[in-house]
C-alpha cells in the first residue's frame, strides 16, 4: 500500500509538473505571437505612416533650381545645340532660336512647373485631376522618361569607360599600334576624304568599346567590361536619389555646378589654341538666306523643346516637391536662360576644339564637325589627344560628361517612383517596406533592360531606341499635354492657378502664348516631324531591317497607345454628352499644411465650371 501510496502521489506530482510545463508554454507561444503580432501592427502603422506623410519638399529653393538646371542641361548641349547652329545658318540660326525660347519654351516650362506646384503630384495624377479625358498623357510621359533612362545610363557608362582609360600612361586611342586597330585603314588624325580610312579615336570607339557587330540582327553576347560599369552607373543613380528629393537635393550642388567649371576652363584653354579662331567662325558666321528656310525655324522649335525637357514629365514631377507659394516664375526664366546660355557657351567650346583640329591636319572644319555620340566619343578624344596636358583634360572632360548625365537620369528615374508612390504608395510600401527598396526595384528593372544596349550590336539597339523615343514619340506626347492643358482645362483655370500660388495672375504675353502660339508651333513640328520622317540609320550607310523598324515603331506606341486607352476608360466610365465629358476637370488637390493662403472659393467654383 505504502509503495502504490508513493507510486501515485510521485504521479500526482509528475502531472501538476507537466501541466505547470504545458501552460508555460502556452504562455511562451502566446506572448511570441503576441509580440508577432505587435511587430506587425508597428510595420503596418509604420506603413500607414510613411503613406500618410505629407509630401516631402526640396530642402532649399535653390535645390529645386539647381535640379531643374542640372536636367535641362544635358548631353544635348554638348553634342546637339552647336552643330545645329552651324548647319541650320550659323549666328543668323540665334534669331528663330531666342524667338522659339520666348514663344515656346519659358511658357511651356511655367506650365508645367504651374501643374506639378498646384497639384503636388506626378504627371500621371496631375494631368488627370485636370483633364480626366487625357489622364493617358501622364502616363505616356512617364513611360517615354522610363525608357529614355534605360538607354541614356548607357552613355553614362561609355563615359565610365573613357574615364578609367584617361588615366592610362598614354591615351589609348591616340595611335594605330593597339590590338583592336586594324592597321590597314587606321589614321592617326582624321581621315578627310579618304573614305577607306578611319581615325584611331573611331577605331576605339567601334572595336575596343563596343566590339561592334555588322549589324542589329547579330547580338554577338555581352560586353563584359561594359556590364560592369553598368552595374557602377546604376549605382551611382540610386545612392542619389534612394533618399527621394533630399539626397538629391544635395547632390545636385556638385553635379549642377561642376560642370560649368570645366566647361569655363575648357573654353579659357581652347580660344588660346590655333586654328581656334577659325572654328568659332565657322560656328557663327551668319547665314541670313537660311532665315526663309522653315526647316530652319522647326529645327529652333524642336531644339528648345527637347532641351528644357518639356513633355518628359520631369519637370512637373520636380515642381511637385516645391512649397506652395514658391515663386516658379522666377524660377522658370532661370532655368530657360541657363540652358541657352550653356548651349552656347558649349559651341564655343566645342568648335574652337574642333578649329584646332582643322588647323592641326590641315582641313576644313566641315570634314570634322559632327554631331551626336560622335562628337564626344570620337572627336574630342581626338582633340584630347593632340592637346597640351592631355591626361588633365580627358578626365575632366569625361567628369563633366558624368554630371550632365546623372543630372537628367536623376529626374528621368524620380518621374517612375514619384507615379509609384503616387498611385500606389499605401501598397507599394506594404509589399517592400521602405520607399529606398521601390527606388532599388525601379532602378533595378531600368538596369535589366539596358542590358541589350551592351551587347557587341548594342549601338544599333540604342540607335534605334533613340530615334523611335527621343523623336517619334515625344512630339505626340508634347501635342496632347499642351492641347489637354492649354485648350481644354483652359487658359483662365491655369492663370487662376498661378494667381493662388503667387499671388497675381499670368501676364499678358503668358496667357496668348499659352492659347494661341505655343499650341500651334508645337502643331507645326508635330506636323513637321511626320512629313519629314526618315527610318532611323546608324553612319551613313547602315540601314535597319524591316523587323527593327517595326519594332521601332512598337517602341514608340508603348508610351503613346496610352493616351487613347486613357481617353476611351474615361469616356466609357463617366456619363453626359462629349462636349461635358470634354470639359470634365476634378478640382486639383492642395496639401494645406503647406498652403499660406488657401485657394478662393472663386477659384474653386471656376475649377468646377463646365
Amino acid at each position: 500500500m505504502m509503495g502504490l501510496g508513493s507510486e501515485n502521489k510521485t504521479v500526482s506530482t509528475s502531472s501538476k509538473f507537466a501541466l505547470q510545463q504545458l501552460g508555460e508554454g502556452k504562455e511562451e507561444e502566446e506572448l511570441a505571437r503576441t509580440t508577432t503580432d505587435r511587430a506587425e501592427a508597428t510595420r503596418l502603422a509604420n506603413v500607414e505612416q510613411q503613406a500618410a506623410e505629407p509630401r516631402e519638399t526640396w530642402g532649399r529653393r535653390l535645390e529645386f533650381v539647381l535640379a531643374t538646371i542640372g536636367y535641362a542641361v544635358g548631353l544635348g548641349n554638348v553634342w546637339r545645340f552647336p552643330y545645329l547652329c552651324y548647319r541650320s545658318g550659323g549666328g543668323a540660326f540665334l534669331i528663330p532660336y531666342m524667338i522659339m525660347l520666348f514663344l515656346c519654351g519659358i511658357p511651356l516650362l511655367f506650365m508645367e512647373f504651374t501643374v506639378g506646384q498646384y497639384t503636388r503630384l506626378g504627371p500621371v495624377h496631375a494631368l488627370a485631376q485636370i483633364c480626366p479625358l487625357f489622364k493617358g498623357v501622364g502616363l505616356a510621359t512617364v513611360v517615354i522618361s522610363y525608357v529614355l533612362c534605360t538607354y541614356y545610363n548607357v552613355l553614362m557608362t561609355w563615359a565610365l569607360y573613357y574615364l578609367l582609360h584617361s588615366f592610362s600612361p598614354s591615351l589609348p586611342w591616340q595611335s594605330c599600334n593597339n590590338t583592336w586597330n586594324t592597321v590597314a585603314n587606321c589614321s592617326t588624325g582624321f581621315p578627310g576624304n579618304a573614305t577607306h580610312l578611319q581615325s584611331a579615336s573611331q577605331q576605339f570607339f567601334d572595336h575596343k568599346v563596343l566590339e561592334m557587330t555588322s549589324g542589329i540582327e547579330r547580338a554577338g553576347g555581352v560586353r563584359w567590361e561594359l556590364f560592369g560599369l553598368l552595374v557602377l552607373a546604376w549605382g551611382i543613380v540610386y545612392f542619389c536619389i534612394f533618399k527621394g528629393v533630399k539626397s538629391t537635393g544635395k547632390v545636385v550642388y556638385f553635379t549642377a555646378t561642376f560642370p560649368y567649371f570645366i566647361l569655363f576652363a575648357l573654353l579659357v584653354n581652347n580660344v588660346q589654341l590655333p586654328g581656334a579662331k577659325n572654328g568659332i567662325l565657322f560656328f557663327l558666321m551668319p547665314n541670313w538666306s537660311k532665315l526663309l528656310e522653315v526647316q530652319v525655324w522647326v529645327n529652333a522649335a524642336a531644339q528648345i523643346f527637347n532641351s528644357i525637357g518639356i513633355s518628359f514629365g520631369s519637370m512637373i514631377s520636380m515642381a511637385s516637391y516645391n512649397k506652395y507659394n514658391n515663386n516658379i516664375l522666377r524660377d522658370t526664366f532661370i532655368v530657360s536662360l541657363a540652358n541657352s546660355a550653356t548651349s552656347i557657351v558649349a559651341g564655343f567650346v566645342i568648335f574652337s576644339a574642333i578649329g584646332y583640329m582643322a588647323h592641326i591636319h590641315n582641313l576644313p572644319v566641315d570634314d570634322i564637325a559632327t554631331d551626336g555620340p560622335g562628337l564626344v566619343f570620337v572627336v574630342y578624344p581626338e582633340v584630347f589627344s593632340t592637346m597640351p596636358v592631355s591626361q588633365l583634360w580627358a578626365p575632366l572632360f569625361f567628369i563633366m560628361l558624368l554630371c550632365l548625365g546623372l543630372d537628367s537620369q536623376f529626374a528621368m528615374v524620380e518621374v517612375a517612383v514619384t507615379f509609384i508612390m503616387d498611385g500606389f504608395g499605401r501598397k507599394a510600401l506594404k509589399v517592400f517596406k521602405r520607399k529606398e527598396l521601390i527606388v532599388l526595384a525601379v532602378c533595378s528593372f531600368g538596369f535589366l533592360l539596358g542590358i541589350p544596349h551592351i551587347t557587341r550590336g548594342g549601338i544599333y539597339v540604342f540607335q534605334l531606341m533613340d530615334h523611335y523615343t527621343a523623336v517619334v514619340s515625344l512630339m505626340f506626347l508634347a501635342f496632347f499635354e499642351v492641347l489637354a492643358v492649354t485648350l481644354i482645362f483652359g487658359v483662365k483655370r491655369l492663370s487662376v492657378m498661378v494667381e493662388n500660388m503667387l499671388g497675381k495672375k499670368p501676364n499678358l504675353f503668358f496667357r496668348i502664348c499659352w492659347q494661341y502660339l505655343s499650341p500651334m508651333l508645337v502643331l507645326g513640328i508635330l506636323i513637321s516631324s511626320i512629313v519629314q520622317y526618315t527610318p532611323a540609320r546608324y553612319g551613313k550607310s547602315y540601314t535597319y531591317p524591316l523587323w527593327a523598324e517595326l519594332l521601332g515603331w512598337f517602341i514608340s506606341l508603348v508610351s503613346i497607345i496610352w493616351i487613347p486607352l486613357g481617353a476611351l476608360h474615361e469616356l466609357w466610365t463617366t456619363e453626359g454628352s462629349l462636349l461635358q465629358r470634354l470639359k470634365k476637370s476634378i478640382t486639383p488637390t492642395v496639401d494645406l499644411e503647406s498652403v499660406s493662403e488657401k485657394p478662393s472659393t472663386e477659384s474653386i467654383a471656376l475649377f468646377n465650371a463646365p
